[in-house]
C-alpha cells in the first residue's frame, strides 16, 4: 500500500499595494473637504421677543423692507425714511449701508433691526440684505475690519401685495 502525502499548503502573500495606494489619495482628499463644508449659522430674532429691551433704545424701531423692486428703510413709528429702488444689477446695497451709517451715527446705541421680506425675494438677497445690515467695512490701523450697523437682525414677512412705496424728498443725508 502507498502512502499519500499531503502537500504542505503554503499561504500566499497578501498584495496590499492597490489599497495603500487608494488610502493614500483618500485621506488627504477628505481632509481637504471638511475644511470647505463649514457652516455658518446666522443668529435670528423674531419682532416683539425682546423682553428686556429699554425706554431709550425704542425710540427707533427701525424696519427694512426689502421687496424684489427695492429696499425700503422706515422707523415703525415716524414713518419711511427712505426708498431704495433695485438698480439693474440688483439690490443697491452701497446706498443701504450708507443710510444704515447715517442712522448708526444718530442712534449709536441701537442695536436691533426689522428685516420685513416680501415672498418673492430669493434666498441669496435675503442673506447679503442680512449681513449689509449688520456690518460695514472699515479701515483701522491700515487695515479692514467689520464694523458694527444693526446686528440684532428680526425677520417679518411682508404682505403679499406690498409694493415699493413712491421715493419722499430726503430731508438730509442721514436718513433719519
Amino acid at each position: 500500500m502507498r502512502r499519500r502525502h499531503r502537500r504542505q499548503s503554503v499561504s500566499p502573500d497578501l498584495d496590499i499595494t492597490a489599497f495603500m495606494n487608494l488610502m493614500i489619495v483618500l485621506v488627504p482628499v477628505l481632509l481637504l473637504g471638511m475644511v470647505f463644508s463649514q457652516i455658518k449659522m446666522i443668529e435670528l430674532n423674531f419682532p416683539g421677543e425682546s423682553a428686556g429691551s429699554s425706554a431709550k433704545n425704542e425710540q427707533l424701531n427701525l424696519v427694512v423692507t426689502l421687496l424684489p423692486a427695492g429696499m425700503e428703510v422706515a422707523d415703525s413709528k415716524r414713518g419711511l425714511l427712505r426708498v431704495l429702488p433695485a438698480l439693474d444689477r440688483g439690490q443697491d446695497y452701497t446706498a443701504l449701508r450708507e443710510v444704515l451709517r447715517g442712522i448708526k451715527t444718530r442712534y449709536p446705541d441701537k442695536t436691533e433691526v426689522i428685516l420685513e421680506v416680501g415672498p418673492d425675494v430669493d434666498y441669496q438677497t435675503l442673506v447679503t440684505t442680512m449681513d449689509t445690515v449688520r456690518s460695514y467695512p472699515a479701515v483701522v490701523a491700515a487695515s479692514v475690519v467689520e464694523g458694527e450697523l444693526f446686528p440684532d437682525v428680526s425677520l417679518m414677512n411682508a404682505a403679499d401685495d406690498r409694493v415699493l412705496a413712491e421715493a419722499p424728498p430726503v430731508e438730509n443725508e442721514e436718513g433719519a
